[in-house]
């Protein structure tokens, strides 16, 4: 009996030292809604949540970072033109990430409104911020994808390709973008709720460079990229509108 006893004593203290030694998994943070504690970005959410109550209707919303938030500056000439008469709303936050996505999502950005399609563009502050791994940031986006869906079954889901960073195809950033959106692509293959579209060739030189004429901080565009963008998507959006 005392052999058993002894026994089972080494097996608790191995099992415990085991536990201890274990590699901990850690949280991915792309999956954990968050928001910002930055004076202009609850105003803006607030600003967001009034105007969703005050639209007669909403077609169309981009959902995103500063890039898409950049439709209201350096994009805004393009996006009266092609755009606007599409009924949109512009979810976009400068230096947001997946997580201040789906916060936005929990605390009213999808709600009173029923959207015919949503066109999503996210994670590049993902992988720029913390220089996060493909895979981690490519579930933050499907996380993305999926409360929408969720909360919006009938919108048609456009979900662009992360745009291209640094200036060559070898950039460490290029390549976690690039990697996120081989891994999207083949995600949401089989969702015939979404269409990916991988748009970044018509911001690039044909061997791959990102120039300064295009997005002067090998990020965001200007307005030449806007407009280039507007081309590369305006004819999937109306045909997803069903127009």
């Amino acid at each position: 009996m005392r052999c058993f006893a002894c026994l089972f004593a080494v097996l608790a203290l191995a099992s415990t030292v085991w536990a201890e030694d274990a590699p901990k998994t850690k949280p991915i943070e792309a999956l954990n809604p968050v928001s910002r504690p930055n004076d202009w970005w609850t105003s803006r959410h607030q600003q967001k949540l009034d105007e969703i109550k005050k639209a007669d209707k909403i077609d169309v919303v981009f959902i995103g970072d500063s890039i898409t938030h950049g439709w209201e500056n350096a994009g805004k000439a393009t996006w009266e033109e092609e755009f606007a008469p599409l009924h949109p709303l512009n979810l976009g936050y400068g230096g947001d990430r997946t997580e201040h996505v789906l916060w936005r999502f929990e605390n009213g950005e999808l709600d009173g409104y029923e959207p015919k399609v949503a066109v999503i563009m996210i994670g590049t502050n993902n992988t720029g911020h913390r220089m996060e791994k493909s895979e981690d940031t490519a579930a933050g986006v499907e996380a993305i994808v999926e409360k929408l869906h969720e909360k919006h079954p009938e919108t048609k889901v456009l979900l662009l390709a992360i745009f291209p960073r640094d200036a060559t195809v070898d950039g460490a950033k290029r390549k976690l973008n690039d990697g996120a959106n081989e891994i999207l692509e083949k995600e949401m293959k089989d969702k015939d709720y979404v269409t990916f579209l991988n748009i970044n060739d018509v911001f690039l030189t044909e061997d791959g460079t990102l120039t300064k004429e295009i997005m002067p901080d090998l990020l965001h565009p200007k307005q030449k990229g806007y407009k280039l963008w507007a081309d590369a998507i305006s004819d999937k959006v109306k045909e997803l509108l069903g127009e």
